[in-house]
């Protein structure tokens, strides 16, 4: 017997609405999820002009409602967050230790969710802005600790992606100095990152007042108010510079925005390290000379992120109050109000909102 849930629908061509969808019954090594907490994020956003019809959403915390055959480490009744880069455990990445990067990356047929009478695909094969979401068991991660579901929810992304690029991707050093571009949600992980690896100096650069006060609050050591004249925030990072002596050790860069994707380089001293946390996908030019002398570029997908060995960590780090989630969620919006959650991000007022399904008006 399937199940009807309410969930945001794009055509894929900039247009959603609240619909109606059939999710099927959960096959063998399927989960079928009631969400509680669904995060707000660019890429949503960005899901709506894919030219596809899906159940949008990627950042989700729910219930376990029913388990196919198979599935052992979660039971109905149980609290979990989902994970949207799903490792299937067995192809040459995921054998390496990879899992962010996997080659065969566990799916839920399109068929298995209806609505009206065509099929639909769940972004990210997970949909999480539902009423219900079905997933591989892989993308199902138990949550052992207390924690709201909206807290929940935005470790499913926002939070992986910052945390990990410090942590698993970029290795921050203790002691270091660490620049951050962009003090959004992912920023703001970022920050808490470089708090976690005890980097003696963490500066955050953005344009927007408001978010420079929540990076005081989230450990960072300085701020830099940018302007949106200061084309590759040369200007900026001159005021880094005079900050740490030479450039930073390690600058992330978490706007979004394009043509900053080379920003990082200019940030960093000689050999320093500049990571791309934000994953600029357009064609942009770069300065080559920008990789003078001995910087290195990476660009980690989801903070290399191991669900079953990161989630329990950072799961573990919230327990103990060691690091902040409750704080990053400025508002929460029934699902009928993503428009104006949209709106209120791209404004730059919250640090995260996120969507509750049924939450009243």
């Amino acid at each position: 017997m399937s199940t009807l849930a309410k969930a945001i629908v794009t055509n894929g061509r900039g247009e959603f609405r609240l619909d109606e969808v059939e999710v099927a019954d959960p096959q063998r090594g399927e989960v079928l999820v009631e969400i509680r907490a669904s995060g707000v994020c660019h890429t949503d956003f960005d899901s709506m002009s894919w030219n596809r019809r899906l159940i949008m959403g990627h950042e989700g915390a729910g219930v376990v409602r029913q388990c196919g055959e198979g599935v052992t480490h979660v039971r109905p009744g149980d609290r979990v967050l989902l994970n949207w880069a799903i490792p299937c455990g067995n192809c040459f990445q995921c054998r390496n230790g990879a899992e962010n990067i996997c080659e065969e990356k566990p799916t839920v047929p399109d068929a298995r969710f209806r609505c009206g009478d065509q099929p639909l695909n769940a972004s990210f094969n997970l949909g999480t802005m539902a009423t219900h979401a079905l997933v591989p068991w892989q993308a199902v991660v138990p949550v052992d600790v207390e924690i709201p579901f909206p807290s929940a929810a935005i470790l499913g992304c926002g939070v992986m992606t910052g945390f990990g690029s410090v942590v698993n991707a970029a290795k921050v050093q203790k002691g270091s100095s660490v620049a951050v571009l962009g003090t959004g949600g992912v920023g703001l992980s970022v920050i808490q990152g470089a708090v976690h690896a005890c980097a003696r100096m963490i500066i955050a650069v953005d344009i927007n007042p408001n978010r420079l006060e929540l990076a005081r609050n989230f450990g960072a050591t300085h701020t830099i108010r940018a302007t949106r004249e200061d084309v590759g925030l040369k200007k900026a990072a001159r005021e880094v510079r005079a900050l740490t002596g030479r450039g930073a050790d390690y600058a992330f860069e978490c706007t979004a925005v394009p043509e900053l994707g080379s920003a990082p380089l200019v940030m960093v001293r000689n050999g320093g390290t500049a990571v791309a946390v934000s994953g600029v996908e357009q064609v942009v030019p770069v300065d080559m000379q920008l990789f003078e002398w001995d910087k290195r570029y990476i660009n980690p997908l989801y903070g290399q992120c191991r669900p079953f060995v990161d989630f329990p960590v950072l799961l573990s780090l919230y327990q103990q109050k060691r690091i902040k989630l409750d704080e990053m969620v400025t508002r929460i919006y029934p699902l009928e109000d993503l428009a104006l959650a949209f709106e209120h991000m791209k404004q730059g007022i919250n640090a995260k909102g996120v969507l509750i399904p049924n939450a009243p008006r």
